[in-house]
C-alpha cells in the first residue's frame, strides 16, 4: 500500500507535509502543514500515514 503523505523541504529546516495523491499541502487540526521543522515533520507524516493505512484497511473490510 502506498503512503498517502510525504515531505518536501522548502528551506533548510522548513518542511511541507503534502498529500501525494493531490499534490496539495495536508491539513491537520484545521492547520495547513507548511513551515514545519524536521523533527515535527517526520513525526507528523508517520502518524498521518498510519491513520490513513488504518482507515483504508477498515474500509476494505
Amino acid at each position: 500500500m502506498a503512503n498517502r503523505y510525504a515531505l518536501r523541504m522548502d528551506h533548510p529546516d522548513s518542511w511541507t507535509l503534502f498529500d501525494v495523491f493531490t499534490g496539495q499541502p495536508a491539513e491537520s487540526d484545521h492547520k495547513i502543514m507548511v513551515g514545519i521543522n524536521a523533527g515535527q515533520a517526520y513525526e507528523m507524516v508517520s502518524g498521518l500515514n498510519d491513520q490513513d493505512a488504518k482507515r483504508r484497511e477498515e474500509a476494505g473490510r
